[in-house]
């Protein structure tokens, strides 16, 4: 560790920073947005443990573990958050479980309000057919705002090259939904720099990666993807959406 992940690692375990309003926050955001927009992946993860200390969490789908591994090592013991939907695929709670068994994290898995039954009793059989919207609202938006309440800053696996619709996703930025900072450390990296990393770091990747599914959410909603076509073109494929709400 360098003497700077050393400190952001000791600040991640012992503080508890004070607690800051939403203007203070987006404050934050406008002083240091620019300056880390360049800045190596580690270096803006140190920023926001130092910044923010144990109100800094790393969320993750599970398609890979890089996001993950990055801040293990910046931070041990740093907060990963898992969204259970109910509908994930078999492999993608093993790839969880594997990450908590073999990484320095404190795994936090987080479920809707509803079961799939209940949801199902409530709303009616497969929303997801019937309303896809209200299905991820009910099953990731919601569950995943309630789990940042008591943080003040966040940090995602969102990249630029994963689809247009993200190429203006900021490294730092300001969550006004949640009312977070928003962290994207690795928003520039390429395809390349993603498949590198994990190459030489030995990072667990979900093995649906390689059968096909280079983007995967819940099973209903996901389907392959063949060899060229855009990434997420298999997420609610042949509907008129693209994103479950959660970075919109």
């Amino acid at each position: 560790m360098t003497a700077a992940t050393t400190a952001a690692a000791a600040a991640y375990r012992g503080s508890h920073t004070a607690d800051r309003s939403p203007e203070e926050l987006r404050e934050i955001v406008s002083h240091v947005g620019a300056e880390l927009e360049l800045a190596p992946a580690e270096d803006i993860i140190e920023w926001a443990v130092a910044t923010f200390g144990s109100k800094f969490c790393v969320t993750s789908s599970m398609g890979d573990a890089v996001l993950a591994h990055l801040a293990a090592k910046v931070a041990p013991g740093v907060d990963v958050v898992f969204l259970d939907t109910g509908y994930h695929f078999i492999e993608t709670i093993g790839t969880r479980d594997a990450v908590e068994a073999t990484m320095n994290v404190n795994l936090v898995t987080i479920k809707p309000d509803l079961t799939v039954a209940e949801q199902d009793a409530q709303y009616g059989k497969d929303l997801y057919k019937t309303d896809p919207d209200m299905c991820c609202a009910l099953r990731k938006v919601k569950p995943l705002a309630d789990s940042l309440a008591n943080y003040d800053a966040w940090a995602t696996g969102l990249r630029r090259a994963e689809t247009h619709n993200r190429v203006i996703a900021p490294v730092i930025g300001w969550d006004a939904k949640k009312g977070k900072v928003k962290v994207s450390p690795i928003a520039r990296w390429s395809d390349e720099q993603v498949e590198r990393y994990v190459a030489e770091n030995g990072v667990l990747v979900n093995p649906l990666v390689h059968d096909g599914y280079p983007s995967i959410g819940c099973w209903p909603c996901t389907a392959r993807v063949a060899p060229g076509e855009d990434p997420r073109s298999g997420r609610w494929a042949g509907q008129n959406k693209t994103e479950c709400g959660i970075h919109s």
